[in-house]
């Protein structure tokens, strides 16, 4: 499979902007999916996305905008999703057009809400694609630093490692190193366990607990995932190694960094506020939260482990004390 050079990009949020410029730094041409008429009126007139990201400028020439999804689909041989994963489902149900012989890209880091599987198992059953038609792009990644060209590592999830090299190869450049994994179940849930965590630490900062006990927090979070993840999908327990920038590396700089929303997030229920008035003020996707919900449910088939997921939970919906919750938490640490 030769990788085109005609991109389709599904979302308009930080990190869908953050692929953009990748794309379009590699001398690809896109098309740009938004589903808000005004915003791509307002990229027109600015030259960059009015709301995400406006440091970056993009050559318009080479970007054609539309807000029906099948036609940025139709006219592109590989299509990016970038949707938050609350919005994927009504965004994927307007979809008609066929994926054969496209590449389809998940840049999202979440689950699919209400089904709780992951995006590999729901874009592949829903459009019939065949193995290795579909890759994740994951790792360590803020979009804000990939706008400002800070060398930046992904890893592209694939089950034929051809065209994950292929995928890879595509996206890397100067600023941007790229690997690849044959463990696309296991980065997609990393993915997701990670915000959770990165909510956890959140809460941490806005009760002042420190960073000694964030360290352990962490160290434990770490722990947590790879027994979580060998758990659910054993098959790949004897390649996978959670030391891999793809698993701790996107939990560090999500756990700690001061772009991360969802450690926003948490800092925020920490300080006292509530999960509504939380996500009010951000303005913001906070992945976690809805994360969250879906592994505490998936784990009801499992029974694994995973305090800082069940003490996240009771804090998020339960509404238990984040100050009594985590005094819990803190006594099973080690």
């Amino acid at each position: 499979m030769n990788i085109p050079g005609i991109v389709a990009i599904l979302g308009s949020g930080s990190w869908s902007t953050a692929i953009a410029k990748i794309v379009q730094d590699n001398d690809a041409d896109i098309w740009w999916y938004m589903r808000n008429p005004q915003k791509i009126t307002e990229f027109k007139q600015l030259g960059h996305n009015p709301t995400y990201l406006s440091s970056v400028r993009f050559d318009l020439s080479r970007i054609h905008f539309t807000d029906d999804i099948n036609e940025a689909i139709r006219n592109s041989d590989m299509v990016i999703f970038g949707m938050p994963s609350p919005y994927l489902k009504q965004h994927v149900e307007k979809i008609t057009e066929s994926f054969d012989e496209k590449l389809v890209i998940s840049i999202i880091k979440g689950i699919v809400q209400d089904l709780n599987i992951p995006i590999s198992q729901y874009l592949t059953e829903r459009f019939t694609l065949k193995p290795g038609q579909f890759a994740t792009l994951s790792g360590p990644s803020h979009a804000e630093e990939v706008a400002w060209e800070r060398l930046t590592y992904l890893t592209v999830g694939c089950t034929n490692k051809e065209i994950g090299q292929e995928v890879a190869d595509f996206f890397q450049n100067h600023y941007v190193h790229t690997t690849v994994s044959d463990d696309v179940i296991g980065v997609q849930f990393a993915g997701v366990l990670k915000n959770i965590y990165a909510i956890a630490s959140g809460i941490c900062s806005g009760l002042k607990y420190g960073d000694n006990f964030q360290a352990v927090l962490v160290a434990n979070a770490m722990r947590e995932m790879k027994r979580f993840i060998n758990g659910i999908n054993p098959e790949g327990k004897a390649t996978r190694h959670i030391s891999e920038s793809v698993y701790t590396g996107d939990l560090l700089v999500t756990a700690y960094s001061r772009f991360s929303r969802n450690h926003m997030f948490g800092a925020m229920i920490g300080k006292g506020y509530s999960v509504k008035s939380a996500q009010l003020e951000m303005e913001m996707v906070a992945e976690g939260y809805y994360g969250t919900k879906c592994i505490k449910e998936i784990n009801q088939k499992y029974g694994i482990q995973i305090p800082i997921v069940d003490c996240v939970y009771n804090i998020l919906y339960k509404r238990m004390s984040p100050f009594v919750e985590f005094k819990l938490l803190s006594d099973m640490l080690r």
